[in-house]
């Protein structure tokens, strides 16, 4: 089946703090192609397309439209027709449509109940990065103190994002109940800086764990995937020494990843292989 694509609008400007184009974007793909598919593959995708780069408008979508080319896999859901991008032509494609963010579900396709991973998304109420960091670590220590084994990535914007690979077979009822457990106990420590408060106005100042966003049909940004910021910012996997060493989410862009992968590698590999999966028993259990 053929798979030719021209791209258009080359040199249309995407990010114009920085200049960078549309061909550079997709030459940000290219490189990154292996990286991204790993985890977008098999699950189904939510695109934020910006045809006029950051500065103008955007839209989500999340069905395949009607132009889709016939060797883009697409999985139905009812009426609902959804994109999976499983190899680099795919990618190459979105990145001709402008989808500048690439969001996935946290379960495969064929197993829509179970997901792969608990995760958490720590997000700032105000300005700074610090408290992010801070906060960041103190959820390592916690999920460490119950035998757990995290990993941490960029949002891309202003966040961090946690994620514990986990054995298959676990529901969305059980993780919810362990992150609700280990997010509560956090807030219960440390009231000043955290909190589970869903309406921002009632936030003030704190950092808000959102447990609730790991759900059947919801989604975070792809690791490797740009983010529609001032610069071309990259959702990425970093070490904990990255983080107690002070790194911030303008470190990471479609300019330094890729020497960064070539040097480290992804630090998220863990996530992809079967003996790093956890399992969530004893937890479960002490909660019973």
């Amino acid at each position: 089946m053929s798979k030719k694509m021209s791209i258009t609008n080359p040199d249309k400007i995407m990010w114009p703090s920085t200049s960078t184009t549309k061909a550079d974007y997709i030459a940000y793909l290219h490189i990154v192609a292996d990286y991204v598919t790993a985890y977008t593959k098999d699950r189904l995708l939510t695109l934020i397309r910006y045809p006029g780069g950051v500065d103008g408008k955007s839209f989500y979508q999340k069905h395949a439209p009607a132009h889709t080319p016939e060797w883009v896999e697409v999985v139905s859901r009812g009426q609902d027709r959804f994109i999976v991008c499983n190899n680099r032509e795919t990618l190459y494609w979105l990145g001709n449509q402008a989808a500048l963010e690439l969001h996935i579900a946290f379960n495969t396709y064929s197993r829509e109940e179970e997901p792969t991973e608990l995760v958490f998304d720590l997000d700032p109420s105000i300005e700074g990065f610090s408290h992010v960091r801070e906060a960041a670590l103190l959820m390592r220590d916690v999920l460490v103190g119950v035998g757990l084994v995290p990993y941490v990535k960029t949002s891309g914007a202003t966040g961090l994002q946690i994620y514990v690979p986990i054995q298959l077979g676990y529901t969305y009822s059980d993780t919810r109940r362990v992150s609700r457990f280990i997010a509560e106990f956090l807030v219960q420590k440390h009231p000043r800086l955290l909190t589970v408060e869903r309406l921002k106005r009632n936030r003030g100042d704190r950092l808000y764990i959102d447990y609730v966003q790991h759900a059947p049909g919801k989604t975070l940004p792809a690791p490797y995937s740009t983010r529609a910021r001032q610069t071309p910012t990259v959702s990425t996997p970093v070490a904990w020494e990255e983080i107690e060493k002070g790194c911030t989410p303008e470190d990471f862009t479609i300019y330094t990843v890729p020497e960064r992968l070539e040097k480290q590698g992804d630090l998220f590999a863990p996530l992809q292989s079967i003996t790093s999966r956890q399992s969530l028993d004893a937890i479960l259990q002490f909660l019973d």
